[in-house]
């Protein structure tokens, strides 16, 4: 019997282990960025909204790589020293569905499609900024941005 829970115990040693370690890996957010940006703001249009971040300095180059921003993720791409992320409106005309008591005429019916829900909990004016800073992904948060 002490050899079977001397066994049990190896094979199990090394599981807790990696479990453990994935908790420093968890996503922090920064207090103090390199990089300093101006007054960020959005535009809603029929489209959608855009979210602007211009940049004041940015001494290390670092590259800004998405926003988070009222429950949605975007890419965001730099315009003239300005970083930029669109959030395209999704449709919302809702496709035509056959509704039968038979299993098979139902066959051709899509699955609908469930919101994402991002990794941050945030007001409505609170976004978070995903950067790369040697090789490491870095997020810091941006509080009151502002609609003109």
């Amino acid at each position: 019997m002490k050899t079977f829970s001397k066994i049990a115990f190896l094979m199990l040693m090394p599981l807790l282990t990696l479990s453990f370690s994935q908790c420093s890996s968890t996503k922090k957010l920064q207090n103090d960025v390199s990089f300093a940006i101006g007054d960020v703001y959005y535009e809603q249009n029929n489209s959608g909204k855009t979210v602007f971040i211009p940049l004041k300095s940015n001494p290390k180059n670092i590259v800004l790589d998405s926003i988070y921003f009222q429950g949605k993720k975007a890419k965001l791409v730099l315009e003239k020293e300005t970083y930029v992320g669109r959030f395209i409106k999704e449709s919302v005309e809702k496709p035509d569905m056959i509704m039968s008591n038979e299993p098979y005429a139902e066959y051709g019916n899509k699955a609908p499609k469930l919101p994402k829900k991002t990794k941050f909990d945030l007001k409505e004016d609170e976004c978070i900024i995903s950067y790369k800073e040697n090789l490491a992904s870095k997020y810091f948060k941006i509080r009151a941005v502002k609609k003109p």
